[in-house]
């Protein structure tokens, strides 16, 4: 006795099973880019002003235009890698280092330095959080958009 439907079944199974890495890497950047483009939109609402020094005190509230595109430019998204417990995972952050060269920092002011200064506040700067209220407003959006991915290259598989 054979059973056509099961062995069809079966295979279409096999074809989901083997394309699992794809569709996971597939969903958890559509998660990470829904994330990240909220991210993306709070940093350009960050204020802006010229560059100026501080009074005895006196705390900046806001960022230099240059600062500003020294960050926009260092943003992004981590390739996707699996970790030690088989998960796949992807990193929204800050890379790089800003354009102008101090004496303190001559490759210039590390941009994951400067994002953690303006989401934490420091001693010389009221915090202005732009990450945590990003990641938290975007969250089930994020999951409902991993969801749809992950829908969608199971129904593509399962023709």
């Amino acid at each position: 006795m054979t059973f056509k439907a099961g062995e069809e079944w079966a295979l279409k199974l096999s074809r989901l099973e083997a394309g699992s890495d794809d569709i996971a890497k597939k969903a958890i950047y559509a998660g990470a880019n829904v994330v990240a483009d909220a991210i993306r939109s709070n940093l350009g609402d960050i204020p802006t002003e010229p560059f100026r020094f501080l009074k005895e005190g006196e705390q900046l509230n806001s960022l230099s235009e240059t600062q500003k595109d020294d960050l926009i430019a260092g943003f992004g998204v981590t390739p996707i890698m699996l970790d030690k417990d088989g998960n796949w995972n992807a990193k929204i952050g800050f890379d790089g280092y800003g354009s102008k060269p101090s004496e303190k920092y001559p490759n210039g002011l590390p941009n994951q330095l400067l994002a953690r200064a303006v989401e934490s506040g420091s001693s010389v700067r009221v915090k202005h959080p732009f990450v945590r209220p990003a990641v938290n407003s975007t969250k089930k959006q994020a999951q409902a958009e991993m969801g749809r991915v992950i829908d969608e290259e199971i129904a593509k598989r399962m023709k």
